[in-house]
């Protein structure tokens, strides 16, 4: 999916159950402002784990209330990268990077997200961000997978087709979760590299009996699986066209070598379209 074809139908996109109707949130407002730039693609990176988010973007004007609550674990404020601009508010020292994005003018961050009254368990917490459900409320389906069912009401039959014959998402290094999720249904196809990534050949292209009780069900899991192989065959070729790739990833044991390795096969796809 493009950024033009996104813009054009957030404008009354439902999230959680809040459908947001025009441009008003200054997010939305930022993205239009840019239409007519080249179309991009949401990346989306989602890390499990805890973080230490005040010894990630740290809030420097809270310096000296941080230095007495967490003594032992605060960076010492010589060390924190300053965001020009932004005299409140540092990175931690390996986020130098980021540093480079944000005076660039290509980074923007967003602090204090969360929800009242949390209840402080890791999977409901997931679960919320994943569906963009209130606290209070149970959905069975993620906010990506909500606004690609709405744009793919039929998905997945008839699908891979000429006018798109290319996966609606794709996960790197990990099944598809909620968030790629419509009730029950995958709205996306996972990966762990693109040498031949599903490889679902052989045994899903024979019919199953007609007549057996299950034949139904299991001629719909088969038929989901070929259209799996099929989008593996387009990321194979995608990843396959000529690519010059930075020499600057972590490889091996290096810290971020594993998330690298998914932006590597993420920079491969965005560059072959």
């Amino acid at each position: 999916m493009n950024r033009r074809q996104f813009l054009r139908t957030s404008s009354a996109a439902t999230v959680g159950g809040f459908t947001v109707q025009g441009f008003s949130s200054p997010l939305m407002q930022a993205l239009w402002k840019n239409r007519a730039a080249d179309d991009r693609v949401l990346v989306i990176i989602q890390l499990f784990g805890g973080n230490d988010g005040l010894n990630t973007v740290i809030p420097l004007d809270q310096y000296s209330v941080l230095s007495v609550k967490r003594p032992y674990v605060l960076i010492p404020q010589p060390q924190v990268l300053p965001l020009a601009g932004l005299g409140g508010t540092g990175l931690h020292p390996a986020m130098t990077g980021m540093q480079d994005l944000w005076q660039d003018g290509k980074l923007a961050i967003v602090q204090g997200v969360g929800y009242p009254e949390p209840n402080f368990s890791h999977f409901r917490a997931t679960d919320i961000y994943e569906t963009g459900a209130n606290a209070d409320q149970l959905l069975n389906s993620g906010w990506t997978g909500r606004y690609l069912n709405q744009e793919y009401p039929n998905y997945p039959a008839g699908y891979p087709n000429d006018d798109m014959p290319d996966p609606l998402a794709i996960r790197v290094g990990g099944a598809v979760g909620l968030g790629l999720q419509f009730q029950g249904l995958s709205m996306g196809v996972s990966i762990n590299s693109t040498d031949d990534p599903l490889n679902l050949t052989n045994y899903i292209y024979q019919d199953p009996p007609s007549a057996a009780c299950n034949g139904g069900k299991l001629d719909f899991v088969r038929q989901v699986q070929r259209q799996t192989d099929l989008y593996g065959d387009v990321i194979e070729a995608a990843a396959s066209a000529n690519c010059v790739q930075s020499t600057l990833y972590p490889t091996g044991n290096a810290p971020g070598a594993r998330l690298a390795q998914a932006l590597k096969v993420v920079a491969k796809l965005i560059a072959a379209d």
